[in-house]
């Protein structure tokens, strides 16, 4: 069973969806306002809105007829933590290598 982690990952990975997240950044919008920049069909986009339901990034607000789409910021407090400890992890790393490396080119041939 795909985790939230997982819903997520797999909604960024596509650069129509981070282009909707980017938008609804600004605010709130429609599904109609979020698929104008893009040419392909409103259905197409819902899809790519409901990728993006699923995996927590979004939420759909009701006003009568209309349907706000809204930021859903919390889904990447997950993600955000879990690059985190990777880039602690490189970071260490790299740093651990930049000192071997000098201390190699002090002890010389």
């Amino acid at each position: 069973m795909p985790s939230t982690l997982d819903h997520v990952f797999a909604a960024l990975a596509d650069p129509t969806r981070r282009a909707i997240l980017a938008r609804l950044a600004e605010g709130e919008a429609s599904v109609t306002e979020l698929a104008e920049p893009f040419e392909m069909s409103l259905p197409a986009v819902s899809k790519h809105i409901k990728v993006l339901e699923r995996a927590g990034l979004i939420s759909r607000g009701r006003d009568a007829q209309f349907r706000p789409c809204r930021l859903e910021p919390e889904a990447l407090k997950e993600a955000a933590g879990w690059l985190a400890f990777y880039r602690r992890f490189w970071g260490g790393s790299l740093d651990r290598l930049a000192a071997y490396l000098e201390d190699e080119e002090e002890a010389g041939p």
